[in-house]
């Protein structure tokens, strides 16, 4: 038997149109779709692309072909024509069959990786270690984890890593304030994790920074002229000529207060549930970054300006000349980005370089690839921007230098108390111990979270709302959450009954309607894979949660009084069951057995 219809359908339908009408059209090219609700049918074929060679109407074509794939097929019971649409309708026998020897089986829809096959390597997160990870970074994280997930249940070899932003002049403001108002300050002194400790003198920097413009500003220097010359500012950009020199107190004070951030940064990640094969940091890589700017300065292809700073001109692509080391020698983002995508494509062969990083660096990416091609990598073209929206809050955008960011930690926290607030009224955690209870908290909290915001497509800008996320009833992550519990509680109480035949039984409306949802499960996946989507397998999820809904409502299962369809109806649970486990562990989230 076929794992999918579809693909006995496609070959039929091939081989009809090239012995009725002589129409070449490989299987891959005959397109099938679902089948309308308010017509009788499981797959749809439009026959308007072949009325023309065939010389007949469509309903003509439709007829042919339909009864030359029911001949075929012993699968296809039936179908039935409207105009230029070929409804087939699929025999129960199929469906018992894909339920007993496919569905329900462990890891169903999920295609094992080849660890021997070039990996895809995947990068997120990508923090800086001047404040703590936030709102924006909890979209970022959690994207880059179910990307990562979802091409791995394609049957990629997958491999997640974190470039960690741990220099430049947006750290040195952070050590300049923590010298300058900090009093030795430390997390141990003050109880704070380490990040947040470290971005509370980024915003302490700002507010003096701003003070010291006004006041230039007030005496007659122009704006521009004064946040350069503004005294912090200054000694900012000293501070960073010094560690690129590797002045050892500037080195010293930056890895004492980079160690207070990555402590607090691995907190964050546990908590999130979310990790990496391998780390690198800017610090290791911009010098590379600098040996490829000298060799691209050696080929020609960069060139350097009167003041020393070295740029590309990008003006021929249709883009603008692109910095890459200022006139002090000090390098950019670009420079360390060109360092680390030559190390990764080293270290791992890759087969692709996924980069997950937000829409406004749309134009960063185009110049990364370009210049790396100018560079003369022909793996130049491997490099992909995952370029996801926005996260926006009801009352607006976050800005961290005005510390107005809604922190990781401190929504995670929200979330477990309205987990708890939620779980306790709708009574679902009487039964649990107190350690089984903290743990449903924490994991309604994620699962509302993280599927709030997977739901959405990744190139949409995002509005997150806090109470909408957890909520038992409509498309919420503790909703599905909620409906695997209930079907393993069915499957507990069965015991034994999804190993009983059931080959004979008359399938009604609504088991069908749930084997059919199952049946487009490792399509879904292969589909969401190749469009980075993770939206698409959390949308399944609840079509498939919803699907199931209406069935147990309308239908008996524990009660059913015949052997056979109770065996049926216990086994397409348990099936249910394991097909929703596995599309929530894409999305990062776990489903309780019991709540």
């Amino acid at each position: 038997m076929t794992l999918n219809i579809n693909d006995s359908l496609t070959g039929a339908i091939s081989q009809a149109l090239k012995e009725l009408y002589g129409i070449e059209q490989q299987p891959s090219g005959v397109v099938l779709q679902e089948t309308r609700r308010d017509f009788k049918g499981d797959s749809t074929l439009v026959v308007f692309p072949y009325v023309k060679q065939a010389r007949k109407s469509p309903e003509a074509v439709a007829a042919e072909i339909g009864e030359a794939v029911k001949k075929a097929l012993p699968e296809v019971s039936g179908y039935n024509v409207i105009k230029g649409f070929l409804n087939f309708e699929i025999a129960d026998s199929y469906w018992l069959k894909f339920l007993a020897e496919t569905a329900g089986k462990p890891l169903y829809g999920i295609t094992k990786s080849d660890a021997n096959t070039a990996p895809v390597v995947v990068e997120y997160s990508s923090p800086n270690t001047n404040k703590p990870l936030h709102l924006g970074h909890i979209r970022n994280n959690l994207l880059g984890w179910s990307v990562s997930q979802l091409l791995a249940a394609a049957g990629a070899n997958v491999k997640k890593v974190n470039l960690v932003n741990d220099r430049g002049i947006h750290i040195c403001k952070s050590m300049l304030a923590w010298l300058r108002y900090g009093n030795g300050e430390t997390p141990e002194s003050s109880g704070m994790k380490g990040d947040h400790l470290v971005g509370k003198y980024y915003v302490e920097f700002d507010k003096h920074y701003k003070d010291e413009v006004k006041q230039l500003m007030e005496s007659g220097v122009e704006e521009e002229q004064a946040k350069r010359e503004a005294p912090l500012m200054v000694e900012a950009q000293q501070m960073l000529k010094r560690w690129e020199e590797g002045d050892k107190e500037v080195r010293g004070l930056w890895e004492k207060m980079n160690g207070w951030v990555y402590a607090g940064f691995d907190e964050t990640y546990n908590r999130l549930g979310v990790g990496f094969d391998k780390v690198y940091y800017e610090s290791q890589t911009y010098l590379l970054g600098k040996e490829l700017v000298q060799k691209g300065l050696d080929m020609g292809v960069l060139f350097r300006k009167e003041d020393g700073s070295v740029w590309c001109d990008l003006t021929g692509d249709g883009l603008d000349q692109k910095l890459l080391l200022r006139k002090d020698g000090t390098s950019v983002y670009m420079t360390q980005d060109l360092g680390t995508a030559l190390l990764r494509h080293n270290d791992f062969g890759a087969e692709r370089l996924i980069y997950v990083v937000g829409n406004e660096q749309d134009y960063h990416f185009k110049v990364l690839k370009l210049i790396l091609g100018k560079l003369g990598f022909s793996w130049a073209d491997k490099v992909y921007h995952l370029s996801y929206g926005m996260v926006e809050l009801p009352n607006g955008k976050m800005k961290s230098r005005e510390g107005t960011v809604v922190d990781a930690d401190d929504l995670i926290d929200e979330m477990e108390k309205t987990a708890e607030e939620m779980s306790r009224e709708h009574g679902k955690n009487d039964e649990l111990s107190n350690d089984e209870r903290k743990h449903l908290y924490h994991i309604l909290a994620l699962g509302a979270l993280k599927y709030f915001i997977l739901k959405v497509d990744p190139t949409k800008n995002m509005l997150f709302n806090p109470a909408e996320s957890i909520d038992f009833n409509g498309n919420t992550g503790p909703f599905i959450q909620y409906t695997h519990a209930r079907i393993r509680s069915i499957v507990r109480k069965a015991g034994d009954l999804c190993d009983a035949s059931y080959e004979h039984v008359e399938l009604n409306e609504k088991e069908r309607g749930v084997l059919k949802v199952l049946h487009s499960l490792p399509g879904t996946i292969i589909a969401a894979a190749n469009a980075y989507s993770p939206a698409m397998i959390a949308n399944y999820a609840y079509d498939l949660a919803k699907s199931f809904n209406s069935f147990y409502q309308d239908t008996p299962i524990l009660r059913e009084e015949n052997a056979q369809v109770k065996a049926m109806r216990v086994s397409l649970c348990a099936a249910v069951a394991e097909a929703l486990k596995n599309t929530m562990n894409i999305l990062g989230i776990e489903v309780p057995e019991r709540m």
